[in-house]
């Protein structure tokens, strides 16, 4: 099923995001994970990909095929495009036809020092107008969004009138980065209907549990930290297990609040930790 019908069907969905397993004796334990997170009931769950010339493209397609046809929920692979040319992701389309997945996650991609960059996808709004003229209706595409707007974007206006263009061009749902903020996301929604955008827009969440992550976080994506998130971390950064538990409880409350204020799903990312999945959803199993 396309996660577009899904989100049809379903005034609220539950979604995560995992990734590969960069270890050979880590993916041999893939099943486990697996398994676990598919008892909590997701509607859908988004497979990372590598970056060109990535060996771990193809586990993200044998990780969907498992999804999908051992554990009967609907796979999301991501496909980046920056490092890729028109041929290669015709090649990747061609198997993700042949295996049977409908959804994929249209992105341009980080830059990578060390793949060049090619020039037929400058951004992602290139790669969903490819899908769409060489594939038509075959595949469910979903997008990103960032309520703290993109780090390479002029500011606000400009990110979402490049967001109309990847809507524009075929984009059938929007998966948001992680924000830690839910003002910061109410707004943001308000300003894309404002500007004429109308799929679903999903709020991407991850809880912050160690300080390490937290600070990869702000220099990765630029995620802004609310002041009663910064006196969390304050009081609890030097203690391991505290801040864990501080970090959880923030994330349960924002999930409840987006919930409350009727968000059209939620989007997990997991970080592939099956322990912060189980206790998450199970704090909303009565929610969604």
């Amino acid at each position: 099923m396309k996660v577009s019908q899904i989100h049809n069907e379903k005034k609220q969905s539950l979604s995560f995001e995992i990734f590969p397993p960069k270890k050979e004796e880590d993916f041999k334990n893939i099943d486990e994970m697996l398994g676990i997170l598919c008892e909590c009931n997701p509607e859908y769950i988004s497979v990372t990909f590598g970056a060109g010339g990535s060996s771990n493209n193809n586990k993200t397609i044998e990780i969907a095929k498992k999804i999908k046809n051992e554990y009967h929920v609907e796979p999301v692979v991501h496909l980046t495009c920056l490092c890729y040319d028109k041929n290669e992701i015709d090649d990747f389309l061609k198997v993700l036809g042949a295996e049977g997945i409908e959804n994929i996650l249209a992105l341009r991609g980080d830059r990578n020092p060390n793949v060049p960059a090619k020039s037929d996808f400058l951004h992602a709004s290139d790669l969903v107008k490819y899908v769409r003229k060489t594939t038509g209706d075959r595949f469910c595409i979903a997008g990103a969004c960032y309520p703290d707007v993109h780090p390479e974007s002029a500011g606000r206006n400009d990110d979402i009138q490049n967001l109309k263009k990847k809507v524009d061009a075929g984009t059938d749902i929007l998966l948001s980065q992680l924000f830690f903020d839910n003002d910061t996301f109410f707004k943001y929604v308000d300003d894309c209907r404002l500007a004429g955008i109308e799929v679903p827009i999903v709020p991407g969440i991850m809880p912050c549990i160690n300080a390490a992550q937290i600070k990869r976080m702000v220099d990765m994506c630029g995620a802004k930290f609310p002041e009663k998130f910064k006196k969390i971390v304050h009081r609890y950064g030097d203690d391991k297990e505290a801040l864990f538990d501080a970090g959880m409880s923030y994330c349960q409350s924002q999930i409840i609040e987006l919930l409350a204020n009727d968000v059209e799903g939620i989007h997990l990312y997991t970080m592939n930790n099956v322990k912060v999945a189980k206790r998450l959803t199970e704090g909303i199993k009565n929610l969604i």
